[in-house]
Order: structure tokens, then C-alpha cells, then sequence
């Protein structure tokens, strides 16, 4: 596998309502390496949560491409882009990260399943890691925020992927769980796992070896 795992040239998303069309992405490149962490900030409505479901093959841009770890992911029949993110990609969006009729452990042991993979972490060590081990037969109504966002994590990180993209993964925590959440993303990155975090948090842009900011679907400075 490259040392290279995600890159995305040139994207461009839009969408149109009636006779106008707002532009969330507008010529948007990124290349993150083997076990970097880079942190995505800017204001709200300026295109991040896009990129994000573009770089993990949940949206399609408009134009330019996106690569995961050697493969085009962009522009690929659906059935292709959810074999690759299944074996390369956990997601962890702000919401929906859990299916609501399996418990916490059930739900992890679903995306180990149709990852294939057998270079993955136990259920009970990721859990453990995660600090919601003892929720791991609950129902994802069960959880407060917190834990539904630690269990998230733990079912974005079950097929051990090769990039983690996600969204504000620490704003239902409180501070000290957030420092655990941060130690286990170091350690990952260690292990080789390229992550992208959209945030707002000065914690997580302090852990990222870079901190990009976009504004109307721009990057700047």
C-alpha cells in the first residue's frame, strides 16, 4: 500500500436549488500520508461536512477525483465505492454512526463483517479503548451523547482502516474523555492510520500535524 492513503485533486461540489447553485466545494486539494493526522476547521457553511462525505465516497463531487490509498473512489459505480470504503475508510459523522436496532457490540461486529478484513482489533478491546465497554449490549437509545460518540468511534475504527474521516468527533465529550479520545488517535496514527478531523475544537487541532481551514468551500490561510 502507498505511504500515501488519501488524496483528492481539484473538487468541486454544488448544489442547486431553482435557478441558483451554491458552490460548497470549489477546486478543493488534499493529499494526507500514512499516519498523519490533519484537522479541517473553518466556519460553519463552509463546505467541510462536503468534503468529508466526498473523501469517503458518500457524495459524489462534481468535479476532480478522490483516491483512497492507490484506488479511485470518486466516480465509481455505488456498489465499488462501499467495497473500498468498507476496506480502507471509518467514517464518524455528528450523527447515524449507529444502527439503532443492534446493540453497541453488534453494531461493530456488522462492520467487521462486511470489511472481510482479519487485521482488525476484538470488539472488547476496542471498546475498552474507547471507554464504553460496559455499554457493549446496549442499544444505541440507551447511550447519553457521549457514549453514542465514543461507541461511534469505535464502530469507525472496527475494520482497523487506513483513513478515518470524521466530523467534530469530540463535541459530545467532556474534557477528559476527550483526552483519552486523543490518546487513542495518536496512537493509531503510530500504528499507520491517515486521519482527517473536521473540528472546532483547539484539542484536536493541537494533536493534528496539519490544520487547514476552508471558507466558502475555499482552503486559506
Amino acid at each position: 500500500m502507498s505511504a500515501t492513503r488519501l488524496t483528492a485533486d481539484s473538487l468541486y461540489r454544488f448544489f442547486r436549488a431553482g435557478e441558483e447553485e451554491t458552490f460548497a466545494l470549489q477546486g478543493v486539494g488534499l493529499q494526507v500520508e500514512k499516519g498523519e493526522i490533519v484537522a479541517v476547521t473553518g466556519p460553519s457553511g463552509s463546505g467541510k461536512t462536503t468534503l468529508l462525505s466526498c473523501l469517503a465516497g458518500l457524495d459524489e463531487p462534481d468535479g476532480g477525483t478522490v483516491h483512497v490509498a492507490g484506488e479511485r473512489l470518486s466516480h465509481q459505480q455505488e456498489h465499488l465505492r462501499s467495497r473500498l470504503r468498507a476496506r480502507y475508510i471509518g467514517v464518524l459523522f455528528q450523527s447515524g454512526n449507529l444502527l439503532e436496532h443492534l446493540t453497541v457490540r453488534d453494531n461493530i461486529r456488522l462492520v467487521q463483517g462486511i470489511s472481510g478484513g482479519t487485521d482488525r482489533p476484538g470488539v472488547h478491546e476496542l471498546l475498552r479503548d474507547v471507554g464504553v465497554a460496559p455499554r457493549a449490549g446496549a442499544l444505541p437509545r440507551q447511550l447519553s451523547g457521549g457514549e453514542a460518540a465514543r461507541a461511534g468511534l469505535a464502530v469507525a475504527l472496527a475494520n482497523n482502516p487506513a483513513v478515518l474521516l470524521a466530523d467534530e468527533l469530540t463535541g459530545e465529550v467532556d474534557g477528559e474523555t476527550e483526552r483519552r479520545v486523543l490518546a487513542l488517535l495518536r496512537e493509531r496514527a503510530r500504528a499507520g492510520t491517515a486521519m482527517v478531523l473536521v473540528t472546532h475544537s483547539r484539542a484536536v487541532a493541537a494533536v493534528a500535524d496539519r490544520v487547514l481551514r476552508l471558507r466558502d468551500g475555499r482552503w486559506v490561510r
